[in-house]
Order: C-alpha cells, then structure tokens, then sequence
C-alpha cells in the first residue's frame, strides 16, 4: 500500500469518528429542554406532597368561623318561624274550638225557642208572649212587639192552641257571636173553628246572637 492510500484511510476514519461523535452528544436546546421539564415534574411532586402552610390552615379556620358565626342566626330564625307558625296554629285552633261551642249552644238555643214560638194557649197568652219576647232581641223583637196586639186578638177570638216540635236541625253558618240555624218545625194547631187538629209542617231560618251570655233570636223567616 503507498503512502498516498495510508494517508487516505487515515483521513476516512477521523471524519467518521467525527460523525459518530456529532450523532452522539445531545444538542444545548435539547438539554435545557428535558432539565425544564424534569425540574416541573419535580416540583410537581414536591408540591403535592408538602404539608398545607400555615396561611392556608388560618384561612381554613377563618372561614369555618364566619360559616359558624353565619349558621347561629340562620337557626334563630328557623326557631323564630317555628314558635311563630305554632302560635298561628294555635291561635286557629283555638278560634275553631270557639266557633264550634258557640255553634252548639245556638242550636240548642234555637231548637228551644222554635218550640217557644209555635206554642201557644188562648188561655195563657200573657205567658206564652213574655217567654217570645224574653227569647229575642233586635230585629225580630221589635216586629214581634208590634205585631203582638193584632195576634192576640186573632187567637183568642178562634180560642186557638198550637203545640210546636222541631223535626231537625242544623247550624248553616257560625262565628262566635252569631249563628244561622235552619229548622224543620212541625205546629199542631186547634182551633174553635175545627174539631180535628191541623199539623202546619214549616222550614224556618233563624238568627242567634250572643247578647250578654244568651243566645237570642234576632231574625225569624220562612226561606
């Protein structure tokens, strides 16, 4: 082999191990790359893994304070709406209990003075018209105060008798002082004129008042 050849082959290797040398070695930008990214992901980790500070434990118990401060009057006012609406309750309670009592003793007043009303004796009108009178108030008295003399005079001219009894009924509308009631009312009439009794079957709305303790009859009609 001549020098020339030698010189050639020497020549041909350096410039390969050059080349494998180049291929090799990682580039700058490619190293300050991957340092980055490993120095991120350590910091990450690192993050993750350290306790909270202590200005993140002062928040946390900051805003546990204010939801605790927050929740007291929340529950007053729960408590507050609570006593409130048993109160109401109460109250309606109470004022339904009331309507029913006075509901109930109208209706019993009123059966009373129904058969107060449709009896009567010629021979004892005097009575018969105080208990009327004694029995009712406003409305219905003072039309039964006028009225009375020309009835009077009816009844003792045909000697006439009436015997009433309430057949049924019921409270159409109360409150605590004033209470509609319907009765059904059968009257046996006799009189002078016919030996055989009549029966008059009649519906009749009355009006009851509370007045001083009494249930009164303040309005008598045929509906």
């Amino acid at each position: 082999m001549s020098d020339t050849d030698i010189a050639v082959a020497d020549l041909s290797t350096d410039e390969v191990k050059e080349t494998a040398e180049k291929h090799d070695s990682p580039s700058p930008a490619r190293s300050d790359e991957s340092t980055a990214a490993e120095s991120d992901a350590a910091a990450t980790e690192s993050g993750s893994d350290d306790p909270p500070s202590t200005e993140g434990k002062d928040r946390v118990r900051r805003l546990a304070s204010v939801a605790r401060r927050a929740a007291v009057p929340a529950l007053a006012l729960i408590a507050v709406a609570a006593l409130v609406g048993a109160g109401v309750l109460g109250w309606q309670l109470r004022e339904e209990r009331a309507v029913d009592s006075a509901a109930e003793a109208a209706l019993q007043a009123a059966r009373a003075y129904a058969v107060t009303l449709t009896s009567v004796d010629s021979s004892n009108l005097d009575r018969d018209f105080t208990a009327v009178l004694d029995g009712s108030t406003g409305e219905f008295r003072d039309m039964y105060t006028r009225s009375s003399g020309q009835l009077r005079q009816l009844l003792q001219e045909n000697k006439a008798t009436g015997k009433g009894a309430v057949l049924d009924a019921a409270v159409k509308s109360a409150t605590e002082t004033e209470v509609e009631v319907l009765l059904f009312i059968d009257q046996t009439v006799t009189n002078a004129a016919s030996a055989d009794p009549r029966v008059d079957r009649s519906r009749v709305l009355m009006t009851m008042q509370l007045v001083d303790g009494r249930w009164l009859a303040s309005r008598v009609y045929l509906p």
